[in-house]
C-alpha cells in the first residue's frame, strides 16, 4: 500500500527525482494554498511537504505532527528565453527590471507574498504591474505565453521551464529565501512508515536531488 504525500509545486521536481530512493509513495502536488486547504478539509494523506510557515500553521491547528525543515530555496528572477540580456547584480538593477517590465508574474505561494512585500518596501507599488499566476501554475508559464515579461518564483519551479531564462537570485538585502518542511499528518493511518519517509527526505541521501533542483539542505539560522 502506497503512502500519500501532499506537496507544493515547488518541491515536486526534487521529490520526483528522489522517487527511486524512497519506499512506495504517491506524491500529489498542487499550489501550497490549495494543498493546505485540502488538509484542513480532512484529506486522507500521510505526509505534507510545504512552505515551513504553512506547515507551522497546520501544526498549530493540530493537523500535523511537528514539522521538520528540509530545504531552503531562493526566489529567482526570470525573463523570456529570447529576451535581451539584463543585469541583476544590484538593487538598482532590480528596480530597473521591475519598473520597465510590462507585467511581472508571481505565484500564489511564499515567493509571491514576499515579492509583493518587497515591491512595497522599495516604494514601487504604484509603478509595477503585478500579475498572479493561477494556483498550481508556474509563474514562468506567463513568460512563455507572453502574459508577462518578468517573473519571480522558486528556483526549482523555473529551472528547465521551456521558453524561460533564469537571471539569478535577487541581489543584496532584497534576497528572498523560503524554507520547505515536511510533517506527518495527524490523520495518517500509517504514521510509522510516514515518519520513516520523513527521515529519508531529511537525510544526506536526499541532498543531491534538492541541490540539482535549485534548493539546498536547510541550515538553521
Amino acid at each position: 500500500m502506497h503512502l500519500l504525500a501532499l506537496t507544493s509545486m515547488a518541491v515536486r521536481p526534487a521529490l520526483a527525482d528522489l522517487a527511486p530512493l524512497l519506499p512506495p509513495v504517491r506524491f500529489e502536488a498542487a499550489g501550497g494554498v490549495e494543498t493546505a486547504r485540502r488538509i484542513r478539509d480532512g484529506a486522507s494523506a500521510d505526509l505534507a511537504v510545504l512552505a515551513a510557515d504553512a506547515l507551522a500553521a497546520l501544526h498549530a491547528e493540530g493537523l500535523t505532527e511537528a514539522p521538520r525543515p528540509l530545504w531552503d530555496s531562493e526566489t529567482v528572477a526570470a525573463v523570456p528565453a529570447d529576451a535581451p540580456p539584463a543585469a541583476l547584480e544590484s538593487v538598482d538593477d532590480l528596480r530597473t527590471l521591475l519598473t520597465t517590465a510590462r507585467a511581472v508574474a508571481h505565484s500564489t505561494g511564499p515567493s509571491g507574498t514576499a515579492l509583493r512585500a518587497l515591491v512595497a518596501r522599495l516604494g514601487l507599488a504604484d509603478r509595477v504591474h503585478l500579475v498572479q499566476a493561477p494556483p498550481g501554475t508556474p509563474a514562468g508559464s506567463l513568460l512563455a505565453d507572453g502574459r508577462a515579461d518578468l517573473a519571480f518564483q522558486q528556483h526549482s519551479e523555473l529551472t528547465g521551464l521551456p521558453g524561460v531564462r533564469v537571471l539569478g537570485p535577487l541581489p543584496g538585502d532584497t534576497a528572498v529565501t523560503s524554507t520547505f518542511a515536511a510533517a506527518v499528518l495527524t490523520a495518517s493511518t500509517r504514521p510509522g512508515p510516514a515518519r520513516a519517509l520523513l527521515d529519508l527526505l531529511a537525510s544526506d541521501a536526499a541532498a543531491p536531488a534538492a541541490l540539482a533542483r535549485g534548493m539546498r539542505p536547510h541550515v538553521p539560522r
